[in-house]
Order: structure tokens, then C-alpha cells, then sequence
């Protein structure tokens, strides 16, 4: 994973875009690829042994064109250190602009992290909290609810998302200020459908996909790669829209049940077990042969750069929605739309995320929240507008889904930057 870099695969995908678009203008291209502001800070924290440590920080805001930077903040790690999660975080917050803009949220790209593993390292609560609200401190003049809204990420929660709130509101003469930040619990102004928002979006974007290559969803043979939030919610709707789950996976192996199993069982078995291996009536494959398992419906809701041209070449499936974020490597792009598979790519895909973030902080601008129902049926008109935009798009210049959606989000924000001109 060290070795490629994230920040460069998003680049090419705009200049991709730009090719297909007609955009020849450097400086045009080099606007859309580079963030408009990449925040590095030091973070000193004193810890529960009373000595004093120095985490670091970031906040990348990429694309303000069409709203304020949207995008999580994560605790994490990466393997290739510091220098790497700089390049991911810019990378990521391009692609949230992109995301946004595809569904037509009217929000800009933004992504953050502290290069921090509090699973791996076991911080106390009083640790997390004083990393978090020392993280919000360093970030308090550049978000803001018309600024920059940040959000849960990778081992974050809505826990840390209050403590960023509340920070901010009492930094800003105690007022309070929800929009500030999303994924908030529903206690603290946070929006109904927030947790299932993710698999929910994945599965009304495989719906629209197997309409459009005329799939019956109804018996349809469905593996999940990875089995947290975005793959378990996206396999049980789909189950309730007649679909199968005949495989899943986690990070301590892999498993195929050729006559399906109920996501339910398998959720309750991990709880029980500590993972999916040795469900009963199971087969432990490796991740190659999970991924390359004869099935209607493939979602890499794992990490990334998972399925390369190797995997790519032996795929037997006919839809992938990409619930992870680029879980596919652009080597393999165009090897799978040779062979005819439909990529419903990340952008779209796991953009039900980002659209209950938004009606979240609609929602707390205004002071009035909505019912699950309509929280869902607002989220489920901007993901399927968005896929049948893409679809179209695909058609018309020939090109994969991928490519396709970029193209409609670098439209749209160019749309933005036309309008507004160069000011000062």
C-alpha cells in the first residue's frame, strides 16, 4: 500500500476527465487536482502517564466551489507513515469533492486525520478525548458550519464528533453551532439513517445497476468483501430486495456459503466469535478467491487497492459497487470493463454517506429534523439521479461508469468555477 500513491491515482482521474471533458488549460487542471489548502499541525498532548506527547495532525480542504468542504476525520496509521497519510488525506479530499459533486450535494471535498491508531495502541477515553478536542482547537478557524464540516472516519466516532462541537461552540462564545460538524448521535442533533446510510446507498446503486443490464435482483448471488457498517447494511438490503449473500469476509479471513446464509446469522456469529471464520456450513477461501467467486453482485467494502489486474483478469461477477473507497486499481479499470462488468465506482457508490451528512446539517441549520422515511426517500432520489446520470454519461462518450462519473462531477464543479470567476 506504501508504495502507490493515493494522491497521484486522484490526479490522474481528473486529468482523465479533463481529457474526455476537452479541458487542455494546465492551470484549469491544475486547479481541480490540488487542494486549495492542506493544514499540517502538531498536536502536544499530555497523557494518563503525565508525559507529553506530539501526534500529528491534518485537514486538507480541496474544492470550495459548490459549498463548504465536506469530509471525515480519521484516527489511523497507514503503513507508509506521516508522509504517506498526507498525500491519502489530499487524495481522499479530492475525492469527497467528486463524491459531492456526482450526487449533486452541494457541499466541496475536505478530509482530515491524526496519524494516530487508537484500536492498535488502546487509548483511554481521557487520552482519545484530549487528542480530539487539542486536534478541534488546531482546526477551529477554518471550519465552521459555512466553512468546512467535518465527520466521522476510520476509529472515530459520534462520540468524537460531539467533543469537536462542543470545542468549537465554546471557542465561539459558547454558541451553539451542531452544523459544525456530522455524524453527531441523534441526542446531539445528529440524523436518523446516519448508520445505515452507507449500505443503504450501496444497494440503491446496485438496484438502478442491475435495472440498467436488466438483472433480477431476486435470487441474485451476492459476496461482501469486508463485513463492517457499509457491507453488512448494504447485504441486508439487499436481501430485502430478493438478493442472496453467498460470501463475506473480515480482516481474519474469508468464507463462501454457496446457498447463501442471512446476514443477520453471520452478524450474530461475529459478535459471538470475534469474526466470520467457521460459520457453519462455511468454506475459509483466501481474499483472491472471494473476490474471483462466482456471483451476480460483487461489493469490496474492505480497504483499498484490493482488486488488481491479476484479480481483475478472473472476476466472474456482472455488478461491482465499490462500498470502500478505491478498492479497485486503475490497472484493473480497464480489463473489467472489457470483460463487460458494470463498476458502480467508489464516488457514487458509497455516497449515501455524504448524503445524510448533508440533510444532517440541513437539518441542524434550520433546527428542524426529518423521520427515518424521509431522511432515506431524500437520500434515495440524490444516489439514483446521480447513478442514472453516470449511466447516461457512459453511454454517450463510451467509457466506464468510472471515468463517467468523474467526468459528471468535474463538469459540474467547473460549471461552479466559471460562474464565479477568480476573486481577488
Amino acid at each position: 500500500m506504501a508504495n502507490v500513491d493515493p494522491f497521484e491515482n486522484a490526479s490522474q482521474q481528473v486529468h482523465d476527465a479533463c481529457d474526455i471533458l476537452g479541458i487542455k488549460d494546465k492551470g484549469m487542471r491544475d486547479y481541480l487536482t490540488m487542494p486549495n489548502r492542506l493544514l499540517r499541525v502538531k498536536l502536544p498532548v499530555k497523557m494518563d502517564n503525565g508525559k507529553i506527547r506530539v501526534f500529528t495532525g491534518f485537514r486538507s480542504q480541496h474544492n470550495n466551489d459548490r459549498g463548504p468542504y465536506k469530509g471525515g476525520i480519521r484516527y489511523f496509521d497507514p503503513e507508509g507513515g506521516v508522509k504517506y497519510m498526507e498525500r491519502e488525506v489530499m487524495a481522499l479530499s479530492s475525492w469527497m469533492t467528486w463524491k459531492c459533486a456526482v450526487v449533486d450535494v452541494p457541499l466541496g471535498g475536505g478530509k482530515g486525520g491524526v496519524f494516530v491508531n487508537p484500536k492498535k495502541e488502546k487509548l483511554s477515553e481521557g487520552e482519545l478525548e484530549r487528542i480530539t478536542r487539542r486536534f478541534a482547537y488546531m482546526l477551529s478557524e477554518v471550519i465552521g458550519p459555512g466553512k468546512d464540516i467535518p465527520a466521522p472516519d476510520v476509529y472515530t466516532t459520534g462520540k468524537e464528533m460531539t467533543q469537536i462541537m462542543d470545542t468549537f461552540s465554546k471557542l465561539n462564545e459558547n454558541k451553539y453551532s451542531p452544523g459544525v460538524i456530522t455524524g453527531k448521535p441523534i441526542s446531539m442533533g445528529g440524523s436518523l439513517a446516519r448508520n445505515v446510510a452507507t449500505g443503504l446507498g450501496a444497494a440503491y446503486c446496485v438496484r438502478e445497476a442491475a435495472k440498467s443490464i436488466k438483472l433480477k435482483l431476486k435470487g441474485a448471488k451476492v459476496v461482501l468483501q469486508g463485513f463492517g457498517n457499509a457491507s453488512t447494511f448494504a447485504g441486508e438490503y439487499l436481501e430485502k430486495m430478493g438478493a442472496k449473500v453467498i460470501g463475506a469476509s473480515d480482516s481474519k479471513g474469508s468464507i463462501i456459503v454457496q446457498n447463501g446464509f442471512k446476514v443477520n446469522k453471520l452478524i450474530e456469529y461475529k459478535k459471538n466469535r470475534g469474526s466470520v471464520v467457521g460459520f457453519p456450513g462455511s468454506k475459509k477461501v483466501s481474499t483472491e478467491q472471494l473476490l474471483t467467486t462466482k456471483c451476480d453482485i460483487l461489493i469490496p467494502g474492505a480497504l483499498e487497492n484490493q482488486i488488481d489486474k491479476k484479480i481483475a483478469a478472473k472476476l466472474q461477477c456482472k455488478i461491482i459497487a465499490e462500498a470502500a473507497n478505491g478498492p479497485t486499481l486503475p490497472e484493473a479499470d480497464p480489463i473489467i470493463y472489457q470483460k463487460k462488468i458494470i463498476v458502480v465506482p467508489d464516488i457514487l457508490a458509497n455516497s449515501g454517506g455524504v448524503c445524510i451528512s448533508y440533510l444532517e446539517w440541513v437539518q441542524n441549520n434550520m433546527g428542524y429534523y426529518w423521520s427515518f422515511e424521509e431522511v432515506a426517500n431524500k437520500m434515495e432520489a440524490n444516489i439514483t439521479r446521480g447513478f442514472r446520470d453516470t449511466h447516461a454519461l457512459s453511454k454517450k462518450h463510451k467509457i466506464d461508469m468510472r471515468r463517467a462519473a468523474m467526468v459528471l462531477a468535474v463538469g459540474r464543479v467547473v460549471e461552479a468555477f466559471n460562474q464565479k470567476g477568480i476573486w481577488p
